[in-house]
């Protein structure tokens, strides 16, 4: 389960701006997360409450999940597709040369103080 390592890197992340910038609570914390980055939502919603709720800054934090979608490429007639429902061969031109924009990452969108 490496949702439990995304977690404490983003908690670790909030807490450094949370000192830059004085905050004293977060209320809540949105997330991209791409939608073939390998998360599973409710893993990380999971890790995120025991995780939150041991910070300080962070206890009580809501955690919100956008999903952000997978883009493909083509290299041949360089059009992009939906990458879920294509998959790697080009719907267009039926080519292979193929490769994926976005959708395998994660983001902190926001960060909601209180």
């Amino acid at each position: 389960m490496h949702e439990l390592s995304i977690v404490f890197h983003i908690i670790k992340t909030i807490e450094q701006v949370g000192e830059e910038n004085k905050l004293e609570h977060v209320n809540s914390v949105t997330l991209e997360v791409g939608e073939v980055s390998a998360v599973i939502d409710e893993y990380l919603g999971d890790c995120w409450k025991w995780a939150a709720d041991r910070s300080e800054l962070l206890k009580g934090a809501r955690l919100v999940i956008e999903k952000l979608p997978a883009v493909t490429m083509c290299e041949t007639c360089e059009r992009t597709y939906a990458t879920v429902q294509y998959g790697r061969i080009c719907p267009y031109c039926g080519s292979e040369r193929t490769y994926l924009l976005s959708g395998r990452e994660i983001n902190i969108k926001e960060i909601e103080v209180g």
